[in-house]
């Protein structure tokens, strides 16, 4: 993924950074997506995307490590908000197979996961199809990405 590391401030109702994401959140309990609010867009913001990736999975595919736990995107730059469980955008393919949000949901025995959910700041508004996975969804935004930041939560099987 191209870093462009900005301003953007991403939070949660739902967690602190680096704190712990409820059992709702995660494959566990309901496996709904957090609230998520950000502000500090880059100038010229016309859309955005949002990532949860878990780097600290031990699975290897496209070249890179972790596993992907939500794609969204095709979010107006009007938006700056996110319900718990949206159906706001267009839903990407996860690393579970599945379109939308699959929550944390670690290996047994696994310790602490960190999951990254990233907000990223495009260009301009973007209509792509449902069902993309990452290395396609980043295909289409990276030359479009005006700045990005991330929320860290962690979560550990019980």
């Amino acid at each position: 993924m191209a870093f462009a590391l900005s301003n953007m401030q991403l939070e949660s109702s739902a967690f602190q950074s680096h704190g712990a994401i409820p059992t709702r959140h995660t494959g566990e309990g309901d496996d709904t997506s957090p609230a998520l609010s950000w502000r500090s867009a880059p100038e010229g913001t016309k859309g955005y995307a949002i990532i949860c990736h878990d780097p600290d999975a031990p699975l290897v595919q496209y070249g890179s490590y972790g596993f992907v736990h939500w794609l969204l995107y095709n979010l107006p730059g009007s938006t700056t908000t996110l319900a718990e469980g949206t159906s706001d955008g267009t839903r990407g393919k996860n690393d579970f197979g599945k379109l939308g949000y699959g929550g944390p949901m670690p290996p047994e025995g696994h310790g602490v996961h960190h999951y990254y959910f990233w907000v990223l700041a495009l260009d301009k508004p973007t209509d792509l199809p449902e069902g993309l996975g990452l290395e396609e969804l980043l295909k289409q935004l990276e030359p479009h990405l005006l700045g990005m930041n991330r929320l860290i939560g962690t979560y550990q099987r019980g």
